[in-house]
């Protein structure tokens, strides 16, 4: 597993505010991706409720509060694939 994804797979945990309400998958660009369910979040690429794609500059600027997950996603850093309700949900849990 890449250090891009064990940092932010421990970056997410502590961020999370509550449980997550469905599967979200967080895919950085050429280092893996992370899955969210409940309050679990680990490295994994299963199936989810949604799908969100963006580089690791991006990815690391959402979880260090520099990004907003909206504004990010309107100038096209980030992708959204799947349930927008859950995505908007999660957005706000890391803000």
């Amino acid at each position: 597993m890449s250090e891009v994804i064990n940092g932010a797979v421990a970056a997410l945990r502590e961020k999370m505010s509550g449980s997550f309400d469905g599967t979200a998958k967080f895919v950085i660009e050429g280092e893996g991706a992370i899955m969210i369910e409940g309050d679990e979040v680990r490295p994994g690429d299963e199936e989810a409720d949604v799908t969100m794609t963006a580089d690791t500059e991006t990815f690391q600027e959402i979880l260090s509060g520099e990004l907003n997950p909206t504004s990010a996603f309107m100038s096209g850093k980030l992708s959204v694939d799947g349930d927008m309700g859950k995505a908007m949900s999660l957005g706000s849990m890391l803000s």
